[in-house]
């Protein structure tokens, strides 16, 4: 008999956005950032068309239990270019390499999918996600745009 692996890595549904929602609005006030459910997080509002029907991937990370405790979506921008949006990882659980387990995923889902380039939007204030993207590769960048709470953007060629 197989023994399940605990916390497992399966791709999200809309019926996990109110419970992602939760989760990335908790790491956002942790970090004094501000949530924005009608602009910058409205693509959590419904999963499976802001990432699935665009042609990306949308995965959660949970415990035995069913609850989220991590997250990432590829969120396709151009057609060679993801942007990596949503990775988040519940304060308890970091420190454990969940955070490694969550990018890499994330790296070679893009890969697989087709892209050539990972983007991404941080705030200075979360340095431990600056790290390691930093450890994997990224640079900085300047996107045409950014998202209100952001003031880092990296570029990743894949």
């Amino acid at each position: 008999m197989e023994k399940k692996i605990w916390p497992r890595l399966r791709p999200a549904n809309n019926k996990d956005c109110d419970n992602i929602a939760s989760l990335v609005y908790s790491i956002l006030r942790e970090y004094d950032l501000k949530p924005d459910p009608a602009c910058t997080d409205a693509d959590i509002k419904d999963i499976e068309s802001s990432y699935f029907g665009r042609g990306g991937k949308f995965f959660v990370l949970e415990t035995e239990d069913g609850s989220i405790i991590g997250a990432y979506g590829l969120y396709p921008v151009e057609e060679q270019t993801c942007e990596l949006r949503k990775m988040y990882l519940h304060k308890a659980h970091r420190g454990k390499g969940l955070g490694k387990f969550l990018l890499e995923d994330a790296l070679s889902n893009a890969r697989q999918l087709g892209f050539e380039r990972m983007i991404l939007e941080t705030a200075s204030v979360l340095k431990e996600a600056i790290v390691l993207y930093k450890s994997y590769g990224f640079i900085e960048y300047n996107p045409p745009h950014m998202s209100s709470r952001c003031d880092q953007a990296y570029l990743l060629e894949l």
